[in-house]
């Protein structure tokens, strides 16, 4: 998993993107389509159009780095394309790297009254 700083935000770029994309290219897509400045530090996060595989793109001060992942079955869940960005918390991040539907988990049941 990536270590994310406390402060670091999580922005889920809505919709398809061409994977062909490196790191100019995502860091493009950060500047016009999301309008974040790529070097945040914050993390974006693009999906390809068959939602088996996704990149993340950030600066962490000396450079870019970029993190792909792709689903040996299934796909990642994700947003529509009218919202055009998502921020998302680091546990949702961990979700949705997992395969899990990170916008409604089912929590652990939680006992009413202590003792």
């Amino acid at each position: 998993m990536i270590p994310i700083p406390a402060h670091t935000k999580v922005l889920l770029a809505a919709g398809v993107t061409d994977m062909r994309k490196g790191f100019n290219g995502l860091s493009a897509l950060a500047d016009k389509v999301l309008s974040e400045d790529p070097f945040s530090g914050h993390l974006f996060v693009f999906r390809g159009r068959q939602g088996d595989l996704i990149k993340i793109i950030w600066f962490d001060g000396q450079g870019a780095c970029l993190f792909s992942k792709r689903l040996e079955r299934g796909r990642f869940v994700w947003p529509s394309p009218a919202t055009r960005k998502v921020s998302v918390s680091s546990a949702q991040l961990a979700m949705l790297l997992e395969g899990i539907d990170w916008r409604a988990p089912l929590r652990t049941w939680r006992p009413l009254v202590a003792g």
